[in-house]
């Protein structure tokens, strides 16, 4: 298991070609694909097919960017993942922060803590400048993990999405932090030590 980073709780690894069952579990959930596509699964030819081949893509191509599983140190499980790397057509020093996370794990504080961490190991070690983040607008519990890990509200915007879902008529946002930003309150956006390894 090639290991990321660890927080208190969790660990971020590498994803491999055996984690398609995972995926498909995660991404079968309506409650987790409601923002995402309405509640429709992901089918496992996309994930084995396109999806996971490209998780595995980045750790090749971009060192240190790319999706990483998040397992649960206290037990094993899997619990989602969280990706930070540029967005198509974004700098290589301006990363997206982004996490998908089963509903068992949803308002224990994971989110948040991993997100932390990303940003904090961003700034500290890979010359990250400033860190961004997306979602709907009415994604209130998304929004919060933004806002708890140090990112502000930097604009409203309308996204041209493939498929209209229940929600998307109030547009999306976006959130942001800086380095300097960060490097004000780096302990405040961390919670202290962000990573153990």
């Amino acid at each position: 298991m090639l290991i990321f980073l660890e927080t208190e709780r969790l660990v971020l690894r590498q994803f491999n070609p055996h984690d398609a069952d995972l995926l498909v579990e995660l991404d079968g959930d309506p409650r987790v694909m409601r923002y995402i596509t309405g509640g429709a699964p992901t089918p496992r030819g996309e994930i084995e097919s396109d999806y996971l081949p490209a998780f595995l893509g980045y750790y090749r191509r971009f060192p240190g960017y790319g999706f990483w599983a998040a397992v649960e140190k206290s037990t094993g499980d899997f619990l989602g993942w969280f990706h930070f790397r540029p967005a198509p057509g974004d700098p290589p020093d301006q990363p997206e922060l982004g996490y998908r996370l089963r509903c068992e794990a949803w308002g224990k504080g994971y989110a948040t803590e991993g997100s932390r961490a990303l940003i904090a190991k961003g700034f500290a070690e890979f010359g990250v400048q400033r860190v961004v983040a997306q979602t709907m607008a009415v994604n209130t519990a998304s929004r919060r993990v933004m806002e708890k890990s140090g990112m502000r509200l930097v604009r409203s915007f309308v996204a041209d999405w493939p498929v209209s879902i229940p929600g998307d008529e109030h547009g999306d946002v976006e959130y942001a932090i800086s380095r300097s930003e960060w490097e004000l309150n780096p302990a405040g956006a961390s919670q202290g030590r962000p990573w153990v390894r």
